[in-house]
């Protein structure tokens, strides 16, 4: 039974905020447990409660969840002490009382499903000459990771709180190191950190795990049945972490499925790393399903890469950092150039294709943008509240302007030609919202105010943003996406995605990242932070503005 104190305080803040801080101490018989739980509410404050716990093992908001897994195979599941605290949490006087959201952990696939006898054996690590792992090293199925740290106290019951699996090293491994056949691919666009994670895979599985047959799938899913495949050994990668792209190379498409799971079932590959986005991961899934579908003990593990940050549920996408950090170099040039003329523009195109997140953070970033354009956040050019007001306005104030705009944004601005057109990936390409949107500044800028000079400079630093290496911070991320991954394969888990949620590294049901997107949340405060600093309009025009401030009757709301 695990030994719980509880201490409640409460003080007022600004806005006249109202917190409650409820601190919880556990110990229990696997691992010490110290974590807060916090609430706040109040005008200008959005009611949440926030979870903070460690056990030993790394650190970062996590709620672990003991033995409920266990328990809830006897039907003996009961909620634990640290839950039920949760349910003494009230707000005297009549106030809401704060109940437990409802609870759901998913389920990773493990090859103990499709084989009940399998065969487990000790760790390697536990031999390890190198280090000798200390009391609660190893984790366990039943260390959860919570998705959502923050929820709405005036209504938790009717939120659905989501648990993943924890990531890292299991006592208890499936396969035995001379058994081991690894295969490693890279499939799709390129981003910075991608020979990082490579060569990290390859050093944990040689050097952790004694693996000493592992192949390097060449270009990309076709890789599989065209035969190109590179030994890899800790030499072979030793300096790949310093050069861009990637040195398996890459391509798109080539998802032929019987013949890759013929590959991997004649080749006897039994653990396979695929490194992707969302295109590559929905073909990760089908190779998942095949290879469960042939009653084949392999695992299949993902590491999700895009440089565009859009992967869903994990906290960001390796390689996000270094390109918001590169695209810097590019706003900073646009700014020079466009500072540098009378009524001089700077126009620089980003990527993301359906998300604005490198735009949005370089945007946040940088202290030069005036205007920044997403594909969450629809504009318009000319009248009251539309781009051209707002340039021409900004150029009258301060004699240049700066803008950046995402590859997705205003796609239904530009009059289309074709019908839309997809990559290999089955990705719609993306008009050139860049050289559109500079071709009708240009143009507005010539009817509108002849007689005044005018320059516009677009930079387009795509190729530059993707193809460099990763910097420090994505470096070291990489390789805790590569060890994670790693542990859990050989440890039998087979169809995830390994990634952060909430900073706690855990693996998530390969479907629920590969069938969903993560945008830009316009409706959070960071949004209005970053208009804040640009003061752009929020493009909605006068029309709907009096629709959303009348009623249906004429009158004012």
């Amino acid at each position: 039974m695990a030994a719980v104190s509880c201490g409640l305080m409460q003080f007022s803040g600004v806005f006249g905020a109202e917190f409650c801080i409820n601190s919880v101490e556990q110990t229990s018989n696997r691992a010490g447990v110290r974590g807060s739980v916090a609430a706040c509410r109040g005008p200008g404050f959005a009611c949440g409660l926030i979870f903070n716990c460690s056990d030993g093992f790394g650190s970062g908001s996590e709620w672990l969840l003991k033995d409920k897994r266990k328990l809830q195979r006897r039907g003996a599941w009961r909620r634990s002490a640290a839950e039920k605290d949760m349910d003494a949490l009230k707000h005297e006087n009549g106030k809401a009382e704060v109940q437990d959201p409802k609870l759901h952990d998913e389920k990773v696939s493990h090859l103990s499903d499709l084989f009940p006898d399998l065969t487990w054996y000790a760790n390697p690590l536990t031999r390890n000459s190198y280090f000798h792992p200390v009391e609660g090293f190893f984790v366990t199925e039943d260390d959860l990771v919570a998705q959502h740290v923050c929820i709405n106290a005036s209504d938790p019951a009717s939120q659905i709180q989501k648990y993943f699996l924890r990531a890292g090293p299991r006592d208890k491994v499936v396969f035995e190191s001379e058994e081991v056949k690894a295969a490693i691919v890279t499939c799709g666009g390129l981003c910075p950190g991608l020979n990082t994670v490579i060569r990290e895979l390859v050093n944990g599985l040689w050097h952790l795990y004694g693996v000493r047959e592992i192949s390097g799938i060449q270009a990309g899913y076709r890789g599989f049945y065209s035969f190109n495949t590179l030994p890899l050994n800790p030499k072979v990668v030793d300096q790949w972490h310093k050069v861009g792209g990637t040195m398996l190379d890459t391509s798109r498409g080539g998802m032929d499925l019987k013949k890759i799971g013929d590959s991997i079932e004649d080749r006897g590959y039994n653990l396979v790393f695929i490194i992707g986005g969302d295109g590559t991961l929905r073909g990760a899934h089908e190779i998942f399903k095949e290879v469960k579908r042939r009653g084949l003990k392999v695992s299949i593990a993902c590491i999700p890469k895009t440089v565009d940050n859009d992967v869903a549920v994990i906290d960001r996408s390796f390689g996000f950092q270094t390109a918001v950090e590169v695209a810097q170099a590019a706003i900073n040039a646009a700014h020079v150039e466009a500072s540098s003329t009378p009524n001089g523009v700077g126009l620089v195109k980003l990527m993301g294709r359906y998300a604005g997140h490198i735009a949005f953070h370089a945007t946040l970033s940088s202290r030069d943008v005036d205007c920044v354009l997403i594909p969450e956040v629809p504009f318009f050019l000319e009248g009251s509240g539309g781009l051209f007001e707002f340039v021409d306005q900004r150029l009258a104030e301060n004699g240049h302007c700066v803008i950046v705009v995402a590859e997705g944004a205003g796609q239904d601005l530009i009059p289309k030609n074709t019908e839309n057109v997809k990559d290999e990936s089955g990705n719609v390409l993306s008009q050139d919202i860049g050289f559109w949107l500079s071709t009708q500044l240009k143009n507005h800028r010539k009817t509108q105010h002849p007689d005044k000079l005018f320059a516009l400079k677009y930079i387009d630093p795509t190729y530059m943003v993707r193809a460099v290496p990763s910097n420090a911070t994505d470096t070291y991320y990489c390789t805790l996406l590569a060890h994670s991954a790693m542990h859990g394969a050989i440890a039998g888990y087979t169809g995830f995605v390994s990634g952060p949620v909430n900073g706690a590294y855990c693996y998530i049901p390969l479907e629920q990242v590969a069938y969903n997107q993560k945008v830009v949340d316009v409706n959070n405060h960071v949004w209005a932070w970053v208009r804040s600093l640009t003061n752009q309009p929020d493009f909605i025009k006068q029309e709907e503005q009096v629709l959303a401030l009348t009623n249906p009757n004429g009158t004012l709301k």
